[in-house]
């Protein structure tokens, strides 16, 4: 078992020395070279977990699940909305995130033959939006499916602007100025007036301020 949990531990760390490196220098100017100086594991123990860099990327990729968490919150599209900001703050602050993004909007070098980068959060949003369906939150006649790729290319589009303008500090307020054009055409005008945006889980910026 000991062992066990030391190649996990091994795979681990791999994985967030990469994460952290795609994010600072891309897929084509990070080697597994420095992966290993960041991570200080020796080569025989990175090839035996992961066969190239390619593997590597695509398991930094699959790290973008535990970000995608949802916040508890009665109101479903509420939900979505605190998922946003969860993930807006996790781009500023969070290096693994950052390099899971970067390697998603990086297709001319980091090249995956289909959308394996943009699935997880797809995924997470439709099944906030089917359950904000069954509660009545929606507008009538919306194709979910449509709705959630809508979404996402939205997402992806107001971060990238977001890190070309400003390195990403004003995306929490670019997340809010998405939000006030999408909600019309998304939730019934009972459900808009109870929502709140910003909605930052816990409450607090990670910088300790009080959020809006």
């Amino acid at each position: 078992m000991a062992q066990q949990e030391r190649a996990v531990k091994t795979r681990r760390t791999i994985i967030e020395a990469a994460a952290a490196l795609f994010g600072e220098f891309g897929y084509n100017g990070t080697s597994t070279t420095d992966i290993l100086e960041r991570c200080g594991v020796t080569r025989g123990a990175l090839y035996f977990h992961f066969p190239n860099k390619l593997s590597i990327a695509d398991a930094v990729v699959a790290l973008q699940d535990e970000a995608l968490g949802p916040p508890e919150r009665e109101v479903k599209v509420q939900a979505m909305i605190a998922l946003s900001y969860q993930y807006a703050w996790g781009l500023m602050y969070d290096p693994m995130l950052r390099g899971v993004v970067r390697l998603a909007v990086e297709q001319a070098t980091y090249k995956k033959p289909d959308d394996l980068s943009y699935r997880g959060p797809k995924k997470a949003v439709l099944e906030l939006l089917r359950q904000a369906e069954r509660r009545g939150e929606l507008l009538p006649g919306l194709e979910l499916e449509a709705v959630a790729q809508f979404f996402v290319g939205s997402f992806t589009g107001v971060q990238v602007l977001s890190e070309a303008s400003t390195g990403r500090q004003d995306l929490p307020e670019r997340v809010t100025e998405m939000w006030r054009i999408i909600l019309p055409g998304l939730v019934t005008p009972g459900i808009l007036t109870r929502l709140r945006i910003p909605d930052l889980p816990g409450g607090t910026r990670p910088d300790g301020r009080l959020s809006a």
